[in-house]
């Protein structure tokens, strides 16, 4: 059965989609942009824009009964794989030890024009 997984810690949905769905111990993250809680966009360089979407994912994992820790997989979407050296930066301090898989790939655009989205999968026991 699915449990659909809800937080003020992140911002709501900003279309037809849940901010994740829990399926046994599968937990699976809708990708999240650089809004804050409240919905507001979230701007300045990639940096702040990949802490902004990590502390979502962190809300809505940790809403879930899991931590950063159980994240197995992400999929990162870049506008600009220039942007890759100073996105690790960031991402690397959420993830300081074995971290997850993941994909990154360079897109023309996201929603709201912002540089970075991500989503996540974590397995919460």
């Amino acid at each position: 059965m699915k449990e659909i997984i809800r937080t003020g810690r992140a911002p709501e949905a900003i279309g037809p989609y849940s901010q994740a769905v829990k399926v046994g111990n599968l937990l699976f993250i809708s990708g999240q942009i650089p809004l804050n809680s409240k919905g507001d966009l979230v701007k300045g360089d990639i940096k702040v824009q990949t802490e902004q979407v990590l502390e979502n994912i962190k809300g809505i994992v940790e809403e879930a009964g899991g931590t950063m820790k159980d994240i197995v997989k992400t999929t990162v979407y870049l506008k600009d794989l220039g942007d890759f050296k100073d996105f690790n930066d960031t991402y690397r301090r959420f993830f300081p030890e074995d971290p997850p898989a993941r994909a990154t790939v360079e897109v023309s655009d996201l929603p709201k024009g912002v540089d970075i989205e991500i989503e996540a999968i974590a397995w919460i026991p």
